[in-house]
């Protein structure tokens, strides 16, 4: 059982917020809302934003507060033939990590060249070993701010890491407005054309989309809730998360669609916008690289709050299952997650690396990426929802319930069949545009799911086994 605590419920409302608020949604969402149909996506997205991530919010910190333990425990502590998938999940969030540390690379190395006034782009930036010293730099910085422990460093690191995403966001949004195609830009983010709905495409993106987001189902809300104080109301909690959640989003939005319409960009390239063509418009631009600065470091800033929340998740599980200190298991995840990490980072550098033709990083997003998230979030639901059964948790779900037992996991469901058909429009389009997962991306994400598992497994019967902890049935 964990100790550590939040200093206060600001703190843990920047920690969580923090943790939602990543590239997911300043670059993912836009990326997102460009390859389906503008406001078009938004209706979709609200909807599965307060239907389905809130109550999963609140479930999962409310699961972390009554058990007060970490992922792979909290799983064990339901049932021990559980544990595995504890270690599924904490495996799948690692893997994770690893590719999302290079992409936190790349925005760094951007924000460093622009800050030095060489301007670069992503063909250059690639064509160098930049990638993968940028890589680096992210997984140190990330491990550095984990080792200082809850309070000191991932809620002191929040304290400042967030207020200054949210401010440069606003200042970025406020010079969009002067623009000559704000207008345009606006009409299409808000905009919606009712006659799309019935695209089963488009509601995939848009759950996919905010699973991703918010950092539901993957256990980070979890380990963060084992942290909160009893007095603190989880689902005022959850809705301010959201809200601030998707406030990021379509702020960012706001900054992106009125470049991308005033100097005659296409808003449905994807991804590659913020690497390829967005550069070339801060060139052009009056006050361009000041935008540019601003721009890259609101990315860096969000995209490190990620990454330390995800490190966190295993960190957590690793002092709670062995006798490793915070500083040791940090560095020895840290570790573990730079050598998963540099075969994605050297799939963009001179090395090319690439496996069928296919750059590693594009593969491991497209396929743990994409099938992790929602096969974590059934485990969750299924094992503290339908397993368990714990009556403070439901106690704290109240009305929001039913939404978890039964909505949730046909959803999830529904998405992850999607996906795998290829009936899902892909949305973390990197410099590649695939137009679907493919046999290849769901046999690696099986594969490396398949083999975390069993390692868990392996490893179940070699730690103490922690007391039971059943709610009460109703």
């Amino acid at each position: 059982m964990t100790t550590a605590r939040w200093s206060s419920g600001f703190g843990f409302l920047l920690a969580t917020v923090g943790a939602a608020v990543g590239l997911g949604n300043i670059w993912r969402f836009s990326a997102v809302v460009g390859r389906n149909g503008g406001g078009a996506y938004l209706v979709p997205y609200l909807i599965a934003a307060f239907v389905c991530a809130v109550p999963m919010l609140v479930l999962e910190l409310a699961v972390g507060r009554r058990l007060r333990t970490d992922v792979v425990s909290a799983f064990r502590s339901v049932k021990t033939e559980y544990t595995a998938l504890g270690w599924l999940i904490l495996g799948g969030v690692l893997l994770i990590l690893s590719y999302y540390l290079v992409l936190t690379g790349w925005v760094l190395g951007f924000f460093v060249s622009w800050l030095a006034g060489s301007q670069t782009t992503f063909a250059p930036f690639s064509a160098s070993w930049l990638p993968l010293g940028f890589f680096v730099v992210a997984t140190v910085v990330t491990g550095g701010v984990v080792s200082m422990g809850v309070r000191g460093g991932i809620e002191r690191m929040a304290k400042v890491v967030m207020p200054t995403v949210f401010v440069l966001l606003v200042v970025l949004a406020l010079y969009a407005v002067t623009l000559s195609e704000w207008e345009q830009a606006a009409a299409f983010l808000f905009t919606p054309e009712f006659s799309v709905l019935t695209d089963l495409g488009l509601w995939s993106a848009a759950f996919g989309q905010v699973f991703f987001s918010m950092s539901v189902g993957q256990g980070i809300m979890l380990t963060y809730g084992s942290y909160v104080e009893e007095e603190t109301d989880l689902f005022k909690s959850s809705f301010v998360i959201t809200v601030a959640d998707i406030g990021a989003a379509i702020v960012a939005g706001l900054v992106i669609f009125p470049i991308v319409f005033s100097f005659g960009l296409q808003p449905t390239l994807g991804t590659e916008l913020a690497f390829t063509t967005l550069p070339t418009a801060f060139a052009a631009m009056p006050f361009g690289q000041a935008i540019a600065i601003g721009f890259f470091g609101l990315l860096f800033f969000a995209a490190l709050s990620s990454s330390v929340a995800l490190l966190e998740v295993g960190v957590a599980a690793a002092e709670n299952t062995t006798r490793l200190s915070r500083r040791r298991a940090t560095l020895l995840l840290t570790g573990g997650v730079f050598v998963a990490g540099v075969p994605s980072a050297l799939s963009y550098s001179p090395t090319n690396l690439a496996i069928a033709g296919r750059p590693v990083l594009d593969l491991v997003d497209e396929s743990v990426g994409t099938f992790a998230l929602p096969i974590s979030a059934l485990c969750i639901v299924f094992v503290f929802v339908w397993a368990a059964d714990l009556g403070t948790v439901r106690e704290e779900l109240g009305p929001l319930y039913p939404f978890v037992r039964y909505l949730i996991p046909v959803v999830l469901v529904v998405v992850t069949a999607a996906r795998t058909v290829g009936i899902a429009r892909p949305a973390w389009r990197l410099v590649v545009d695939h137009t679907r997962n493919g046999p290849l991306g769901l046999l690696v994400a099986a594969a490396l799911l398949l083999v975390v598992a069993v390692l868990g497994w392996g490893l179940r019967n070699r730690l103490p086994a922690p007391p039971r902890l059943r709610g009460r049935r109703r």
